[in-house]
């Protein structure tokens, strides 16, 4: 297992790390979903006991139960050997004494004194500007000086500016962000990275896989990649990708069987700051530019069509017909369509006004465009 500093923190972290978000699942006797205990605990372990020395938790993965199920995998010695990472589920602050009632918690469900590393969990503008409002940084320091937590970070969702107008608002260690082949130019994206990395924060990189979903690319897509001399997996191109990142340290990867714990165990061997070469770099950005050339829908989500009159929600019906044609993936049009049929926004609401197509800048069919992802989404 490779590992690298932790920046200026004094210790070494495994370059993947185990997060605890997709853990694997069976039914109980009300025929719930609930998380196979045995099974992931011993997926963890294996883990560790292969080199892995990062584990991810957070208040609301699998309803609550993550936090449970990973301070179980980390007893019989097993909480010494890792850096124990949770997140303050800052959507349910609403006064500043909840960040301590809420930590408390944390370490109760954990059984565990501290933790190596806190985050303010999925922080976009608006909820950073809340938490500062609520005094996030007192909260943090005396969590710090009580020995409830050792170091501090955050975790992000929203655009480059805000991601570094949140650095720049503390002294964070630790920075987690989405980052793969196809997102660098999206959220905090590859120059926010290497700004973290100037200001001393490391990073740590979720969704590699972009949720599973570069896992299994198109037969296209996939063909190139078996046609690649380095005889890389589709999954072991993206880890090497965000690996190739000397801000990034951690590489967390939701594992939800065995096998997928023994190939990431296989993979990270060799998954080195720089491991791909010039040629490796021109490779994958020919994968990225291959998947970008399957969006179906020129939409640049501009917005000018909206508000529809009606409340179409046409960029957004775009943009879950591109990302589901990019995978070929019917079943993720299907699933996320009717989410947009839940928010009273789908096509079936048209009545052909013209009104957007009259707006649209890229002169897109819309309403055509419209009928048909309804017809393929709704069967």
């Amino acid at each position: 297992m490779q590992k690298v500093p932790f920046g200026k923190l004094g210790f070494d972290v495994s370059r993947l790390g185990f997060g605890m978000m997709r853990l694997p699942t069976m039914k109980n006797g009300q025929g719930e979903n609930v998380v196979n205990r045995d099974l992931a605990i011993n997926m963890v372990r294996k883990a560790v006991d292969n080199g892995v020395n990062y584990v991810d938790t957070a208040y609301g993965y699998h309803g609550g139960e993550s936090e449970i199920v990973t301070g179980l995998a980390l007893k019989d010695g097993y909480r010494e050997k890792v850096k124990l990472t949770t997140k303050l589920p800052q959507w349910l602050v609403n006064e500043s004494k909840d960040m301590d009632r809420l930590l408390d918690e944390q370490l109760k469900k954990l059984d565990v004194p501290y933790l190596d590393f806190y985050l303010i969990h999925s922080l976009r503008r608006e909820a950073f500007e809340k938490m500062q409002s609520l005094n996030y940084k007192e909260f943090l320091d005396r969590a710090k000086r009580d020995g409830r937590i050792r170091h501090a970070g955050f975790s992000f969702h929203d655009d480059k500016d805000a991601f570094i107008d949140i650095i720049d608002d503390y002294d964070w260690d630790l920075a987690q962000v989405q980052i793969n082949y196809l997102d660098d130019e999206a959220q905090a994206t590859a120059e926010g990275i290497r700004y973290a990395g100037r200001k001393g924060v490391s990073v740590v990189c979720m969704e590699p896989l972009r949720g599973g979903a570069l896992v299994n690319p198109p037969q296209e897509i996939l063909d190139t990649i078996n046609a690649n001399p380095r005889g890389y997996t589709p999954v072991e191109w993206a880890f090497r990708y965000v690996g190739n990142y000397p801000e990034i340290v951690t590489i967390l990867s939701g594992m939800s069987n065995m096998e997928q714990v023994e190939d990431n165990l296989r993979i990270f061997q060799n998954v080195t700051v720089g491991n791909l070469s010039k040629e490796d770099e021109v490779f994958v950005a020919g994968l990225k530019k291959a998947y970008l050339e399957r969006i179906a829908i020129g939409c640049t989500h501009c917005d000018y069509c909206q508000p529809c009159p009606q409340g179409v929600l046409i960029p957004r019906i775009f943009d879950i017909y591109n990302r589901a044609y990019m995978f070929d993936d019917n079943h993720q049009l299907v699933r996320d369509y009717k989410g947009v049929i839940n928010d009273n926004g789908d096509a079936s609401l048209c009545v052909q006004c013209g009104q957007c197509e009259a707006a649209c800048p890229q002169q897109l069919e819309i309403i055509r465009l419209l009928e048909k992802v309804h017809a393929e989404a709704v069967k």
